[in-house]
């Protein structure tokens, strides 16, 4: 017998409101949500669970996650890195596709699916990733399925580092629909940079030194070629780590929504719409 629950003298948040009231769940789904002032519906049968100083909210969306399956299980997999997004509160992730192999074609992004369709306790979407050569692949996708593209514009683990301007620019022109979701360095400076400060120290350049050759310039170019591209081919754009306050100049809300811009710094968030 499927048992009902009622969340009772809660704190609920939802819809841009908070107010205290109580959740009828029953079938494993919400039936009704009710405010002190309504009385709860009569179910001797219902275990009542006091929520009394607790929040309710719904489940978060967490749209950066690395679940290292297929390849890398040693790590994690979709089904114990699953479990503790539910534990979390996240009911839905969009995992990236630097896995092994990496997920550049259709072939490789449906086997992830089917492992999650028998591993995983959330909802779940997928990132294609983009290299140089895959644009025939990421034109087969299909937009209701796909949560994005993931573009490395600076070299990062894996490998799909998309560094040619006309694969770049193939690339938004060809992804009206899709959100097009960007590590944002430019490769050419991290590279000099790297060059001189090998020079420098040899095989052992200090740690501390990360930031300065992935510098603030590496990250601003790589971010401005971005949006220009998506403004001009109306392209949804995600920008991953934001890290410099210049680069938050490049983003202006007063677009049109279709080529708004948006930024994160992987931290669990609403699907971009």
């Amino acid at each position: 017998m499927s048992l009902t629950y009622y969340l009772t003298n809660a704190l609920i948040v939802n819809e841009g409101k908070t107010f205290h009231g109580s959740i009828e769940i029953s079938e494993g789904l919400i039936q009704k949500i009710t405010c002190d002032d309504e009385p709860l519906p009569v179910n001797p049968d219902a275990e009542i669970i006091d929520c009394a100083g607790c929040f309710v909210i719904p489940g978060v969306i967490d749209d950066h996650v690395h679940f290292r399956e297929p390849g890398l299980t040693h790590k994690s997999d979709i089904f114990t890195e699953s479990r503790a997004a539910v534990a979390g509160g996240i009911t839905s992730f969009m995992e990236m596709p630097n896995t092994l192999p990496a997920a550049t074609t259709i072939g490789i992004l449906e086997e992830k699916y089917r492992i999650a369709s028998a591993k995983s306790l959330a909802n779940y979407s997928f990132y294609m990733g983009a290299t140089n050569e895959n644009a025939a692949e990421i034109a087969k996708i299909n937009p209701a399925e796909v949560c994005g593209v993931k573009v490395f514009m600076g070299s990062s683990t894996g490998n799909m580092l998309v560094d040619d301007s006309q694969a770049l620019e193939k690339l938004f022109s060809n992804s009206q629909g899709l959100l097009v979701a960007i590590h944002s360095e430019d490769e050419n400076i991290i590279s000099e940079n790297n060059r001189l400060f090998r020079l420098k120290y040899g095989e052992d350049v200090p740690a501390q030194s990360h930031s300065l050759i992935r510098s603030e310039e590496a990250c601003y170019r790589s971010t401005a070629k971005a949006v220009a591209l998506a403004q001009k081919n109306n392209t949804r754009l995600h920008v991953l780590h934001v890290s410099t306050a210049r680069e938050l100049a490049l983003f202006d809300n007063a677009l049109p929504p279709a080529q708004k811009t948006h930024h994160s710094r992987s931290m669990p968030a609403s699907p971009l719409v």
